[in-house]
């Protein structure tokens, strides 16, 4: 009895085996899509240099001296270095 049990344990993967290398095949031979992924502008933080999706990012200043941050820490970092004009 086990033995009939392993033999159909086998067939069973070995047939999984085959269907997916066919269905691997398959998808190979298709096409690629033209769609790509949409773009997200990113703007680059001046403290640390990480990129944030602007539209997520903090914020100091208007217009084109706009600055944009990571997070709290480097804003605050931003405006108490030295130096900087106001």
């Amino acid at each position: 009895m086990a033995g009939w049990i392993v033999r159909l344990l086998l067939l069973f993967f070995i047939l999984r085996a085959i269907s997916r290398l066919f269905h691997g095949i398959v998808q190979g031979m298709r096409p690629p899509r033209d769609e790509q992924p949409a773009a997200v502008p990113l703007v680059r933080d001046p403290v640390c240099g990480t990129f944030v999706v602007r539209s997520r990012a903090l914020t100091t200043g208007s217009g084109a001296g706009m600055q944009f941050f990571c997070s709290e820490n480097c804003r605050r970092a931003h405006e108490l270095k030295p130096g900087r004009a106001r």
